[in-house]
């Protein structure tokens, strides 16, 4: 009886041993944390998610991503400076956010720096994307790949045809000097402001109007506060999948393959946000325009106020980004 115990005791710990080794073996060696601010079926997002699956699938599970949308692992300015040390893993963030550490992602804030969509991507996806990408790495972080974000315009509270009517108006920027240069040389009177506190900003009247492409300006609800979409196409801010370089480490240590993994992998998932803000871009413009919202569109004299008025910010940077200007305007 007890030589039987024994053995059944035996067999039940080497079951068990045998159970650990197969979790150790096959589960999530690393479980990882990817922040965006916008809603879960935003194209950032969804991309995100697509990321996550395929880094997942290719590292046999040893590499998990959970993304985290809706800011809920607090703003972008606070995503990445929680990057910069590792606390976050990966996020997606606009160049503006980049801007104060990282002089090239300063000038691509830079208004009508790029013509039209086609010539962004001329530039972002050729040699000159590259070494951008590169460039953020002093800032303790690591560029993935480049997402759409599409044209920025103006959206306020009252009626705003012409750069005169946009003189003393308050206007929501990302927290970036340039952008809020960007108001002042139009005018208007620029207020730095979290992305989350916009819409009550907008419905209580602290400020004017913001600037934002067609998806942000839906998906928020700030097209029901401010009504009156100006089409001036002041920017394109390409948007940057992140990893921290902390992260980074630790994901090559695992297997030094991981690192080309992870590239890949972002520049798939970039594609099929393209893909998806292509989609999401038509889709927002025709919703709040079935919601009585007044799209404004300027002639070519109109048009060329805005740009007129912009170019002494072209004008303060080193020598070294000023070629790089000129070798993105010439593209």
């Amino acid at each position: 009886m007890r030589r039987g115990l024994i053995l059944l005791t035996a067999a039940l710990i080497a079951v068990l041993l045998c159970g650990c080794g197969a979790v150790a073996e096959h589960g999530p060696t690393l479980l990882l944390r990817c922040a965006d601010n916008q809603p879960e079926d935003y194209p950032t997002t969804k991309a995100a998610e697509y990321f996550a699956s395929l880094v997942e699938a290719r590292t046999d599970g040893r590499v998990v991503i959970r993304v985290f949308p809706n800011a809920e692992l607090g703003g972008e300015k606070s995503v990445f400076e929680q990057m910069q040390f590792g606390g976050i893993d990966f996020a997606r963030v606009s160049v503006g956010t980049l801007a104060a550490e990282v002089p090239e992602a300063e000038m691509l804030q830079l208004p009508y720096l790029f013509r039209d969509a086609e010539h962004m991507w001329r530039v972002l996806d050729g040699k000159i994307g590259d070494e951008l990408l590169l460039s953020v790495r002093r800032a303790d972080v690591v560029g993935l790949s480049w997402f759409d974000a599409g044209a920025r315009n103006i959206y306020t509270r009252e009626p705003v045809a012409s750069l005169q009517d946009l003189k003393g108006l308050t206007i929501r920027v990302q927290e970036s000097e340039l952008m809020s240069e960007m108001i002042r040389l139009w005018g208007a009177i620029p207020v730095q402001m979290v992305y989350s506190e916009v819409y009550s900003a907008l419905e209580t009247g602290s400020i004017d109007g913001a600037e934002n492409n067609w998806p942000s300006y839906e998906a928020t609800g700030h097209f029901e506060a401010a009504p009156y979409y100006l089409l001036d196409g002041h920017a394109r801010l390409p948007e940057l999948l992140l990893i921290s370089k902390v992260t980074l480490e630790k994901i090559t240590a695992l297997d030094s393959s991981y690192g080309d993994i992870l590239i890949q992998c972002a520049r798939e998932a970039a594609i099929y946000e393209r893909e998806l803000w292509k989609e999401r871009e038509g889709a927002s413009e025709a919703l709040v325009r079935e919601n009585g919202c007044i799209v404004t569109e300027l002639d070519d004299a109109a048009l060329q106020e805005f740009r007129e008025a912009v170019t002494p910010l072209y004008e303060g940077f080193p020598p070294e980004i000023q070629t790089l200007i000129r070798q993105i305007q010439a593209a």
